[in-house]
């Protein structure tokens, strides 16, 4: 069984809080479809809601410690080398359409690097957490990348772009280059579930672009923590300032890496 610091615990315990409330608020989502306001506006309260239980946690456990999130933006601490990264709801469209697919993140950063992971699905109770050097859990499992080599027997996740947003034509151009050769892509509709299933060996890789960082801190530690390589997208960029960022299990990395990766 899994013993995590002090800091992974306070983390675990605000992300339970935080499911606790979005999943009564789950629960009303499919009354209020019928409403002629729709549900929009009570997702967003969700959602802030949902932010506000976790900074509250987070903040009393440890206030010199800096911010940034989603919905309350960001926060400089008086200790200058750590701060939490959250998303209270990752994958509120899902939330939004009655969906159970989504998730509350937190990750929490030590002089720029990723030291400490939750993703918490709520609806299915599935808890995936990581520490630098402790290995990767969803539950009380020990979690593994996929052992997977052949391309034409992965399967990969992606998240495709809406509402005209200008890298349509790059995850197009992606797309044509992959399917033709892999077992399938999937587009669940919440990055750090697709990183947290890449480090439960559920997926064998993942890829998006125009993501930010409280969408993948958390999930990019539990797949390296579960032995897979992650990267930025474009070789040489920081992956939480570009937000475009490819994850695998390392005995199908470099095949993934360079189909998608422009020659050059």
């Amino acid at each position: 069984m899994f013993q995590g610091s002090a800091n992974l615990n306070v983390m675990v315990k605000a992300a339970r809080k935080a499911g606790r409330g979005l999943v009564r608020d789950f629960g009303e989502v499919e009354k209020l479809q019928v409403a002629v306001k729709g549900p929009g506006d009570f997702v967003t309260r969700a959602d802030t809601r949902a932010e506000q239980v976790i900074r509250t946690e987070l903040m009393e456990a440890r206030p010199n410690y800096g911010w940034l999130a989603e919905e309350g933006g960001g926060a400089d601490g008086k200790d200058p080398t750590r701060r939490w990264i959250v998303d209270p709801l990752d994958g509120t469209t899902n939330f939004l359409h009655g969906l159970p697919h989504w998730a509350v993140s937190i990750a929490l950063e030590h002089k720029g690097e990723v030291v400490a992971a939750v993703v918490y699905d709520p609806a299915k109770d599935e808890l995936f957490v990581a520490e630098k050097g402790g290995g990767a859990w969803m539950n009380d499992t020990r979690m593994r990348v996929s052992g997977r080599g052949r391309m034409i027997e992965s399967i990969f996740a992606t998240g495709l772009p809406y509402g005209g947003r200008a890298d349509l034509p790059a995850t197009i151009r992606d797309l044509g280059r992959l399917l033709p050769g892999c077992a399938g892509v999937r587009r669940w509709g919440a990055a750090s579930l697709d990183l947290a299933y890449v480090a439960a060996g559920r997926y064998d890789g993942f890829w998006e672009r125009g993501l930010e960082p409280w969408d993948m801190a958390a999930g990019l530690l539990l797949v390296r923590e579960a032995g897979g390589l992650v990267e930025p997208l474009v070789p040489g960029f920081d992956i939480l300032e570009d937000g475009k960022i490819i994850a695998a299990n390392p005995d199908i990395f470099d095949k993934f890496a360079g189909t998608l990766r422009e020659p050059g």
